[in-house]
């Protein structure tokens, strides 16, 4: 083994899962590769390809960076744990009104601790992943910070790690950007990597179309939910929609109704089908309840504290006043934030760093 250590290096088959095993090696590192397969391509679906980063194709690419690097490779079955912990997760949250995040809670509590398990099992050291996300340690803690690459920081979806999975876990491209990564790779010969094509979407809903996709998994969701009402925030009933479960809240487009000005989804009510829906500024809020909860910088938090609360991925996030209660977080922000949307992940920042998370469950 290496003075450094030995990494299992998660591969995708994309360019910086890819370069992060080339960094590693490069700092002394014995990698050993694995790629974990969590979903089967449905062409009953008609999303008309595998996705990016479970298909056949991505675990051939990966498997040939590995030999490439004179790396073993293995191949992670995680389908059926996949399936019954988020793919399930994801059909009741929508079904119970709500907009569910399946990222976060695939690297939280299935992919870290698949491949935590296989670290062990292979003697290595660390886990390393195409993150750009730092992890640091201060008074005996670990916790993520933001990557230095502010376009590609995925901070946000990492929230959930414990502490012994921080503690074992190496983000190279961290300190890097995005064109950076790659050059490097054009630098390395892999051009054909260096112009690959990202995957943005959800793994197992390729095409972006997750009311079809809840159609195909949900039996007769049609019949059984069928049409409800769109209320106005006074309780007038002003039109029909297609079924609670295929809107979110602050969606707009694909409301098929006409008011006189833009409407926006404003509150889900499964109990009883409605929906209702209203003009921008009813979409604001001030005050938020976080559950499910993971604190990371900190071992607790003590009275009130001040930080930044990021409500979805890519949101700069506002200052807000978090405190403890019996079994969740309570958010209070400085000013009004727009579409706080339960079953999506609120992740609250200290500066750079990464405090804690949780989901939000109620306005």
């Amino acid at each position: 083994m290496s003075k450094k250590g030995r990494v299992l290096v998660a591969m995708s088959g994309g360019l910086d899962s890819s370069i992060s095993m080339s960094l590693l090696q490069k700092e002394g590192y014995e990698v050993i590769g694995v790629t974990y397969r969590t979903y089967d391509y449905k062409p009953e679906l008609k999303t008309g390809r595998e996705t990016a980063c479970c298909s056949l194709d991505s675990i051939n690419d990966a498997r040939a960076l590995s030999v490439e690097h004179s790396a073993p490779h293995y191949v992670l079955d995680l389908r059926e744990e996949f399936y019954d912990n988020i793919v399930k997760d994801f059909i009741s949250e929508y079904m119970a009104g709500k907009t569910p995040n399946p990222c976060v809670l695939c690297n939280s509590f299935i992919k870290w601790n698949a491949l935590l398990k296989k670290v062990d099992l292979l003697g290595c050291d660390y886990l390393a992943t195409g993150h750009y996300a730092q992890v640091k340690q201060q008074d005996g803690r670990y916790f993520i910070s933001k990557g230095l690459d502010d376009d590609k920081d995925q901070s946000y979806v990492l929230w959930g790690l414990s502490q012994e999975s921080l503690k074992r876990t190496l983000f190279p491209l961290g300190q890097f950007r995005k064109p950076e990564v790659r050059a490097l790779a054009k630098e390395l010969g892999y051009e054909n990597l260096a112009n690959k094509r990202e995957s943005y979407e959800i793994c197992f809903i390729p095409d972006d179309d997750y009311r079809g996709f809840l159609k195909h998994e949900v039996k007769d969701i049609d019949k059984n939910i069928g049409q409800g009402d769109f209320l106005l925030s006074n309780g007038k009933t002003v039109g029909k929609h297609k079924g609670y479960p295929y809107y979110t809240i602050g969606q707009r487009k694909g409301l098929e109704i006409a008011l006189g000005e833009p409407m926006y989804v404003n509150k889900i009510n499964a109990d009883n089908n409605t929906i209702v829906i209203g003009p921008r500024n009813e979409l604001m809020r001030n005050e938020m309840k976080v559950g499910n909860y993971n604190l990371m910088k900190y071992p607790d938090i003590v009275g009130e504290k001040e930080v930044i609360v990021s409500i979805r991925y890519n949101d700069p996030g506002a200052m807000a006043v978090i405190s403890k209660k019996e079994n969740y977080i309570e958010v209070k922000f400085h000013n009004d934030v727009s579409a706080i949307t339960p079953g999506q992940s609120a992740v609250f920042y200290e500066g750079e760093d990464v405090i804690g998370g949780g989901i939000i469950s109620r306005q």
